[in-house]
């Protein structure tokens, strides 16, 4: 599974994961990687039916949530990521679990632990190589969210107070993995994409050197 690199962007709605997503797969196609984008929930045709229940649908119970959440991480990990890096690609990847400790478990109020647990097993202690938390606040978060235009998705659209929290999540999550040994990188969402994807440039060219 070690074969190719695994990278993965974490953080609020709006904080740019997009954009820097394909920032990266260009700079890494460049050095010849074959670099694949992928997302959760959605990276397989499972996963696209899973998002559109989860962002799109009825009311769904937070307990049903957290678990089609790491329904999508189980099928994605086992059917997307691990073969491409099995063949020595570049995974380039819009959210793991740690989205999942941030929304479903600060946002709706469950244990990080609870939540861990539940997508570690869902993915067999599958790790990144490197994660990018891209940080934003609430209120940023929220008016680029609002200023893309069009209907607010379910999580976007839980209110301030629920977005504070999953930042908090996030930032929690950050500090643990990180004096856990985890590669991490926290950067401040609101700089200029140029300034983000030479940041992210330098950690990842620092993983291909190591």
């Amino acid at each position: 599974m070690e074969s190719g690199i695994w990278i993965v962007l974490e953080g609020g709605d709006g904080a740019g994961k997009s954009t820097q997503a394909r920032h990266l797969a260009e700079r890494l196609q460049g050095l010849g990687w074959d670099a694949i984008l992928t997302r959760e929930p959605g990276g397989t045709d499972l996963g696209a039916r899973i998002r559109e229940l989860l962002l799109h649908g009825e009311h769904v119970d937070p307990r049903a949530e957290a678990l089609l959440y790491a329904a999508d991480r189980a099928h994605h990990i086992a059917n997307v990521v691990q073969p491409a890096l099995a063949a020595g690609k570049a995974v380039i990847q819009d959210r793991f679990i740690d989205s999942s400790v941030a929304y479903q478990g600060a946002g709706r109020g469950f244990s990080p632990t609870e939540i861990l647990s539940l997508n570690g097993w869902a993915v067999a202690g599958a790790r990144p190589d490197l994660t990018v938390l891209l940080d934003i606040d609430a209120d940023a978060s929220l008016s680029r969210a609002a200023a893309r235009g069009g209907e607010l998705d379910r999580l976007e659209a839980a209110g301030s107070e629920f977005h504070r929290q999953v930042r908090a999540g996030f930032l929690a999550q950050a500090k643990a993995q990180t004096a856990a040994g985890a590669n991490y990188l926290v950067l401040d969402a609101t700089s200029s994409p140029e300034k983000l994807s030479e940041q992210i440039w330098a950690a990842v060219s620092q993983l291909l050197n190591s």
